[in-house]
Formats: structure tokens, C-alpha cells, sequence
């Protein structure tokens, strides 16, 4: 049996160290790739996510992504079939040809650990990506000839180990059309599946799930409103749901992939971690707030709300209070979010208390768009939905029709250029209560009782009534749902079927 050739070396980066210093192992390579030639169902058990970009030799790397191309096809992948591929391939041709891939497979020894050489081949290109960090955090941190910024630093480099950890180099390149094809058609098979339609995450009202099929990775979701409105009872309904979902489909031994449920980063700068637990316990056992705050529950009351924190107690949502953080600091804090609990969804209260990186602090608007698009950037980078309240202008109260346009998003356009959806909460209730005309006590006079009969009457038809208007959708058609709010208990809910309307607009 002839040996395999040894693959020339990569030619080294323009850095002043040689290739032949960085960690690898070439001949692994060739054993793992005669392996698979010999037995394609050898990736099918494969520990680790193995990819072409991470073979150190580049020939190698050609090889193994033609393999991956024809397996998805369903095709058999020997050095036959690969042939055709390669003939014209300048890299194979310095090793002999065509005829390198049949001395592939002459050696066997592959087929005896091919799970260590993939986890080996893996290691080792991380351990590459590491040194690659590594060398441009010393080269930044030496070069003094621009503005001196050590904790933009640090933040670049957590975000480059961040990569690295999570298996992906750090210059991102570009996918082929067909792995995104592929991810796109998984996505559509879970919507399939779910038997609610959602392909993304749930927000837990059937009603917003079929408007918008569930939160997506990586998009931003600005949910705005009014003060009073219940933005922030909305999100942490929505918050709540996410994760309960998830500890209940891992309780039944549903895979986390394959959950609509999500771990959950709730980063609350304008509540404290008890007043938002406080909330969720007054939903989940259907005790107001208020009477929770002041004591003023029963025994029974006491128990019920027992047995409430109970089941909360598992929950995966994890709140962060940490009160002024900049945009930077939270992206760090979400990386390590996601690195220790696997987080599938971020939401934040709320943008406008978030901070830029000072150097836009002189012009608001300016660093409301930097804080916008930062919040983007995380979206994608972690690849899982992010929701960020945010206020509206004082506009909306000026107007006769107090429902919120586009245009009231406060302090910079980039909010709505960088969101995928725009949500807005309206609760009419709310403006007619404030209208409530006096009636003095005692008083017989028609008029004024005619006009509280007809302000009782519409708050009647409005009481308990909210709606969702998405008001931006990327994915799909703008509109508006109805829900139903219980002021009391600070909890959204789908209404019942004969009053759930939709106004889906135009798409």
C-alpha cells in the first residue's frame, strides 16, 4: 500500500510567522477524508460540526465540500464520482492528480477513530482562530497612533472569542446559496410542523403568531408605546411565555432545535429584577400586583401564589437590572448569556436609557441610531430575536386618532430603518377613561347625565380591549390584532375566536 502524499503547507498570512507554526495536522486530514470516501455514513455520527473551512490544507478543504454537496444530493461519494470534479483543479494537480484521491482510501487506518481525527481536525482550526484573535488583540493593543480605547478593545476581543467558541471564524465568509437555501427550507418545515404556523419563536398568543409566525432569529422587534399603554406587560407576557414553553417541551423530551420555546435575557434597565418578578407572579397566579405589593392576599391567596412560584422556579429567563448600560456592555453580557444558558431570545426595557459609546453623546440623535443598529448587530450576531422597547414622541396626544404611526418613534429615523417589525400597543380604554365628563353630585340636569350614559357606553364597548399594530413587518403584511388586557394582573391574552379581527392592510 502506498503512503499518502503530504499536502504542502498553506502559504502564511502576511504577519511575520510561518504556517508551518500553526497547529495542525495534515495527515489526519488525508485519513479522516479516505474514511469518508470509504464510508459516507461516517458523517452522519460526526461529534463535532465539521466544515470545509476547517482543513487546514486547502485542497483538502475542496475536497470535503464536494463531498458534502454530493451527499446532499443523495449521491454516493467514491474517488470515481469525485473525479470529474477535480481534474482542472491546479491544487490537486501538484499532488499527482486525480489520482491523490484513490491513494486516499489505499490507507484504511481513518476508518479505525474517525470521530477523534474530525474532533482533532475541529480543535486544531480553532486553536488557529485563537492565535488569529490573539495576534490582532496584541497589534491593536500596541498601536497607540489613534485614540486610546482599552475597553472598546476588550469588547472587539470577547466578541472575536465569542466566534471562536461558538465555532465560527472570525472573518465570516460567505455561504453558498445552497446552505441557505437549506436553513431556510428547515425553517419552513418547522412552520409546517408546529401545527401553529410558527417558524420562529413563540410569543405565546396564538393570534400575534399567526400575524407574524412567531419571532424570528436575528431580527429586531421595536415594540412602542405611550406610557400606560402596557408595553412593558406585553413583553414580559411574551418573555414569560417563551420560556415556559421551552421548560415544558424539555420536560416532555422535545430538543431544544426543535422547541418554539426559548431561553430568555430580559435586560430591565427602567424595573428591578422583584418588580418584574412580581409581575409575572401576579399573571401566573391571578393576584393583582397591588394587592401583592401591600399584603393584602388571604391565606388562600398565599398558597395559590406558592404554588405559582413553583413552577417558576425552573424557568429559563434571566433577568439583568444593571441600571445606565451602554449598548457595548449589554452585547458583552448577552454573549455570556448565550454561552452559559444557550439564550434564544433578548429583549430590552428600554432603548432609550440605553447609552452609546460616547463618542455620538453630544448628539442624541446620533447615538439613539448607533444604539439601533448595535442592537441589529446582536440580533445577527447571536442569531436569535431581539425586542427593545422604546418610547413614542408626544405627537401621538396631539392628535384626535391617538393610534401611533411610524413617524412617532422618538429621536431618530434609524430605529424604524434598522427594525424588522415595528409594534405598536393601543389601548383606546386608556383615552377614554381620560375623558370621563363630571357629573356634579345631586345634579338632575339631561344633558350631563346623557353624556356620562354615552362615555359609559363606549368605555363599555373599549374595556379590556388592546391592539397590536405592526406597523413594519419585513416577513409579511402590516395590520393590526386585537387581544384582551386584564389591567389587574398586568396579562395580555388572545380574545375569543368570534372577536378576534385582523386588519391585515396592504403587504
Amino acid at each position: 500500500m502506498s503512503a499518502v502524499q503530504p499536502i504542502p503547507l498553506r502559504e502564511p498570512e502576511p504577519t511575520g510567522s510561518s504556517a508551518a507554526s500553526l497547529p495542525a495536522n495534515v495527515e489526519a486530514e488525508a485519513a479522516f477524508l479516505g474514511a469518508v470516501l470509504i464510508d459516507n455514513r461516517i458523517l452522519e455520527e460526526l461529534p463535532t460540526p465539521l466544515r470545509p473551512e476547517h482543513f487546514f490544507a486547502p485542497v483538502h478543504g475542496r475536497v470535503f465540500e464536494r463531498i458534502l454537496a454530493l451527499i446532499d444530493r443523495k449521491a454516493v461519494v467514491t474517488p470515481v464520482t469525485l473525479k470529474p470534479y477535480f481534474e482542472a483543479d491546479d491544487g490537486l494537480k501538484e499532488l499527482g492528480g486525480t489520482a491523490y484521491l484513490a491513494r486516499l482510501t489505499a490507507d484504511g487506518q481513518g476508518l479505525l477513530a474517525p470521530k477523534e481525527l474530525a474532533e482533532q481536525i475541529y480543535d486544531l482550526a480553532l486553536l488557529r482562530e485563537l492565535i488569529t484573535v490573539g495576534r490582532n488583540l496584541v497589534s491593536g493593543a500596541m498601536d497607540t497612533s489613534e485614540t486610546v480605547a482599552p475597553l472598546k478593545q476588550i469588547e472587539h476581543a470577547e466578541a472575536a472569542l465569542y466566534a471562536v467558541a461558538e465555532g465560527a471564524q472570525t472573518g465570516n465568509e460567505a455561504q453558498s446559496f445552497g446552505t441557505a437555501t437549506r436553513v431556510s427550507l428547515e425553517m419552513i418545515e418547522k412552520a409546517l410542523l408546529s401545527g401553529g404556523h410558527i417558524s420562529g419563536k413563540t410569543t405565546g398568543l396564538t393570534s400575534v403568531n399567526e400575524k407574524i409566525g412567531g419571532l424570528h432569529d436575528s431580527d429586531l422587534i421595536i415594540l412602542a408605546g405611550r406610557p400606560g399603554m402596557g408595553k412593558t406587560s406585553l413583553v414580559t407576557n411574551i418573555a414569560f411565555n417563551a420560556a415556559d414553553r421551552l421548560r415544558r417541551d424539555m420536560a416532555d423530551g422535545i430538543p431544544v432545535k426543535d422547541s418554539v420555546g426559548a431561553a430568555v435575557a430580559f435586560f430591565s434597565l427602567e424595573m428591578s429584577a422583584d418588580q418584574l418578578a412580581t409581575r409575572i407572579l401576579a399573571e401566573q397566579s391571578g393576584i393583582s400586583s397591588e394587592a401583592l405589593r401591600m399584603g393584602r392576599i388571604s391565606r388562600e391567596d398565599f398558597q395559590q401564589l406558592s404554588f405559582a412560584s413553583q413552577r417558576l422556579a425552573e424557568l429559563p429567563l434571566y433577568i439583568d437590572d444593571t441600571p445606565a448600560l451602554t449598548i457595548g456592555a449589554l452585547r458583552t453580557r448577552a454573549r455570556r448569556l448565550k454561552r452559559r444558558h444557550d439564550i434564544g431570545l433578548i429583549v430590552v426595557d428600554y432603548l432609550q436609557l440605553l447609552q452609546g459609546s460616547g463618542r455620538a453623546s453630544d448628539n442624541r440623535v446620533n447615538e439613539i441610531s448607533e444604539i439601533s443598529r448595535g442592537l441589529k448587530t446582536l440580533a445577527k450576531e447571536l442569531a436569535v430575536p431581539v425586542i427593545a422597547l422604546s418610547q413614542l414622541s408626544r405627537a401621538v396626544e396631539q392628535r384626535d386618532d391617538k393610534r401611533p404611526m411610524l413617524s412617532d418613534l422618538r429621536e431618530s429615523g434609524s430605529i424604524e430603518q434598522d427594525a424588522d417589525m415595528v409594534w405598536f400597543v393601543f389601548r383606546e380604554d386608556y383615552y377614554v377613561a381620560a375623558r370621563e365628563p363630571k357629573v356634579p353630585q345631586g345634579t338632575d340636569d339631561a344633558k350631563v347625565q346623557e353624556a356620562h350614559a354615552a362615555w359609559q357606553a363606549e368605555m363599555e364597548r373599549v374595556f379590556g380591549l388592546a391592539e397590536l399594530i405592526v406597523a413594519k413587518q419585513r416577513h409579511g403584511s402590516t395590520g393590526k390584532v386585537r387581544l384582551k388586557f386584564e389591567a389587574r394582573i398586568t396579562r395580555f391574552s388572545d380574545l375569543a375566536p368570534d372577536h378576534m379581527a385582523y386588519d391585515y392592510g396592504d403587504e
